[in-house]
């Protein structure tokens, strides 16, 4: 097939290109797309050097498959153009995830919704996709009431100009500021802006995407993002409330059999996820699995994953391999 990744020279991009790579996905040809600055420049798939291009040729050539990992603002203005030359867009901003009629998809959690003929879908923000690949199997068996999840996240997650100012930081050197504050021997309890209720953008996205993903509207979710001097991933303390009652073992065996997710969960021996546990992988991994005792019905759990990777990349070539499946069924039922 022929894929167009946008922004294939920024963090996200460059893994899109190496999950595409890792996982074979059929490409007959790959269309790296960038901004201005770097249109001409190569970048490495596959072996070989492959010209990064602008917009307006990508869209003139009719991808396939368009992977947007390029901001809301561009998504907003090209998405539409892509479609409408016959791509099938998978948009990693959130442009397009609280719009109705656009999909926003887990393939491991709500695969089933596309029909293949969506022009349009949303890949969710990369701290909902950890919490609802743990949250979802355990919402169908017990159903959950209210979720209180505080975030951990890695400063690749903002991207590149955070990468440096944490590494300059670390060797004392100034330079450029991703962040209102330093990062380095610091914890900032602020992703994204502050909107008008005092939680900030990356809050409230964890609020609305997992209502609509799981098909909840008015369920109770409630989020602190917090911003740590980490690359390896995203980590996240969740504590949910159900309506069922359930038994320890049995929530760890429906993790452990959830596609996507290793259950690492052994305190005796120090055995948990942590960030240097997930880098480069595309699980997402459980542990700390416990009644929380302050409440009736509820459950603690700790949710690591590479934000890079299964909170963004994966996800949205997962996306394509469930609707590359569909397209070679129809073509050879």
């Amino acid at each position: 097939m022929k894929v167009a990744v946008i922004g294939a020279t920024g963090l996200v991009g460059q893994t899109m290109l190496r999950v595409l790579e890792e996982r074979k996905f059929p490409v007959k040809e790959l269309i790296p797309v960038a901004s201005s600055r770097s249109v001409g420049r190569t970048v490495l798939f596959s072996g070989s050097e492959v010209t990064v291009r602008s917009m307006e040729e990508a869209v003139k050539a009719a991808p396939d498959f368009a992977i947007f990992s390029a901001g809301g603002s561009v998504a907003l203005e090209w998405a539409p153009r892509f479609a409408e030359a016959g791509s099938v867009v998978i948009d990693n901003s959130s442009a397009w995830r609280m719009e109705p009629e656009i999909p926003l998809v887990i393939p491991e959690v709500n695969g089933s919704i596309l029909t293949g003929k969506d022009h349009i879908i949303a890949n969710p923000n990369c701290s909902t996709i950890q919490l609802l690949m743990a949250l979802a199997p355990l919402h169908r068996r017990y159903t959950a009431e209210r979720v209180i999840v505080s975030t951990y996240q890695s400063v690749t997650g903002t991207g590149v100009k955070a990468v440096k100012q944490l590494e300059n930081e670390s060797m004392g050197i100034e330079g450029e500021q991703a962040y209102p504050h330093a990062i380095f021997n610091n914890c900032l309890p602020q992703c994204d802006i502050f909107v008008e209720n005092g939680y900030t953008k990356e809050e409230m996205k964890l609020v609305n995407e997992t209502r609509k993903i799981l098909g909840v509207p008015d369920l109770k979710v409630t989020a602190t993002a917090v911003r740590v001097p980490v690359t390896g991933g995203h980590s996240e303390s969740a504590t949910i409330a159900f309506k069922d009652d359930f038994e320890i073992d049995d929530v760890r065996a429906l993790l452990d059999s959830f596609p996507g997710i290793i259950v690492l969960d052994n305190p005796s021996e120090s055995l948990y996820p942590m960030p240097v546990t997930a880098k480069g992988r595309d699980e997402v991994f459980v542990g700390r699995i416990r009644r929380d005792y302050s409440a009736e019905k509820s459950l603690n759990l700790w949710i690591v994953s590479d934000n890079l990777r299964k909170g963004a990349a994966t996800n949205a070539i997962q996306i394509a391999e469930y609707l590359a499946g569909m397209l070679k069924y129809r073509q050879n039922p």
